[in-house]
């Protein structure tokens, strides 16, 4: 469903107005004002009803502090975001400011299509890992990022109660919990088509190359082409099959799941004792079952505990060819003051990418927390690989839930990777 929107402005007042339409959500902002007044395009995939609001209140803080500028804000729903913001930008009518992904990132950074934001004053305040991340070799930065996601393990409390199972802390078990329901029946795991098997591979497969501190030579050598893909996501990808294999997962089901969407749905009638897919949605889910005692804990599956696949997310850039640039890298800077980080990410179920940061206020991700702290995490998509290993790995999973073998998914993945890495 797609909606739109539009927010007049007029001194410290708001007034919202929702209508319906076949097209997209749209926050415009219009105030009163005898300056001249400039408009900042803003595109991006938060499309949701509660995170348009948290971006209707850091735009409407931007208008109060900047009345000469103003913001309209326009989104699409998943893939269709990115599709759409590829013909924007490839046509040269791209927006000033737009979220980006890591794939589309690599396009642009390649076309020089985005403009360097190390000068923004919020650089310094973020933590080492999300630097990581940002720094480029040539000193400039393309992108920040506005929360760290977390992709986990939906643990029904009341299924597992009811069944005498405990949350399994490690693949073993994981696979006994699992052999479990099987057993009576019920199929263990709720999975979409998209982020559920692909962050378990990635995590699987490249959790002792970070634990070992060899991320960047692993980097190195998969963009050089000495290595390839499957050499890190054939283990993490051979678990997602066995876990399709022994049943844990519908597959035929799985396979027309959308993520964040149908999976939600199902896992919300309360049957289910398992989830896989983004924390961020555990909001959502609160709201769609209030009754459902359920947590997040990360994924169980290695032999000795579990792991966190994180990614610094709902990454911002800025449209190097755009008419308003300094105004365009001026709403950035706005939009990663701490005070609107921290709104932004708490309210997604995030955590924010900031120094010295608050715990989340979600109940349901905590036990994320210490995963997260000690340090067992995965980059999902790494910004120092130059493969897009996102979209890549979505198609594996989806090949995998149709049936296709192992070998055969695996072949296809480092020929596709082949070919992005090519100049």
């Amino acid at each position: 469903m797609k909606k739109s929107l539009c927010l007049l402005l007029a001194g410290c007042l708001a007034c919202v107005h929702l209508s319906g339409c076949s097209g997209k959500n749209q926050v415009v902002n219009y105030q009163d004002t005898d300056l001249p007044v400039t408009t900042i395009t803003f595109f991006g995939n938060k499309y949701e009803p509660e995170n348009v609001r948290v971006i209707e209140e850091i735009i409407t803080g931007f208008m109060e502090e900047n009345p000469n500028l103003r913001i309209s804000y326009e989104s699409l729903k998943g893939a269709e975001y990115f599709e759409a913001l590829r013909k924007r930008m490839a046509s040269g009518k791209g927006n000033d400011v737009f979220m980006v992904n890591h794939d589309v990132l690599l396009e642009l950074e390649r076309s020089g299509q985005v403009a360097d934001l190390s000068d923004l004053e919020s650089i310094g305040r973020y933590n080492d890992a999300m630097l990581s991340q940002m720094e480029i070799e040539d000193g400039a930065v393309y992108w920040v990022p506005t929360t760290v996601s977390m992709f986990g393990l939906y643990c029904n409390l009341d299924v597992l109660k009811k069944h005498k199972q405990e949350i399994p802390r490690n693949l073993g078990e994981w696979e006994q919990v699992c052999d479990y329901f099987v057993g009576r029946g019920i199929t263990p795991i709720v999975a979409n088509n998209d982020i559920s098997l692909k962050t378990l591979a990635i995590g699987a497969g490249f959790y002792p190359v970070y634990q070992e501190g060899r991320q960047t030579e692993a980097l190195e050598r998969l963009n050089s082409g000495r290595d390839k893909l499957s050499d890190y996501l054939r283990p993490g990808f051979s678990l997602a099959e066995s876990l399709i294999e022994r049943g844990y997962i519908d597959a035929a089901k799985a396979a027309a799941t959308r993520k964040t969407s149908d999976d939600l749905e199902e896992f919300a009638r309360g049957e289910a004792p398992f989830m896989l897919t983004g924390a961020w949605a555990a909001g959502r889910l609160e709201e769609m079952a209030p009754d459902l005692d359920f947590e997040v804990h990360p994924l169980p599956v290695l032999e000795d505990g579990p792991l966190l696949v994180i990614n610094a997310d709902t990454r911002l850039s800025v449209n190097r060819s755009s008419e308003h640039l300094d105004e365009a890298i001026k709403f950035v800077e706005y939009f990663t003051r701490e005070e609107n980080i921290l709104k932004f990410a708490d309210q997604q179920a995030s955590l924010s990418p900031l120094v010295n940061s608050p715990p989340t206020s979600v109940k349901a991700i905590r036990p994320l927390i210490p995963c997260y702290e000690e340090g067992r995490v995965v980059f999902g998509a790494d910004a120092g690989l130059s493969i897009p290993i996102w979209d890549l790995t979505a198609e594996v999973s989806a090949g995998l839930l149709s049936g296709q073998t192992l070998d055969e998914a695996m072949a296809w993945m480092d020929e596709q990777a082949k070919e992005g890495l090519e100049p």
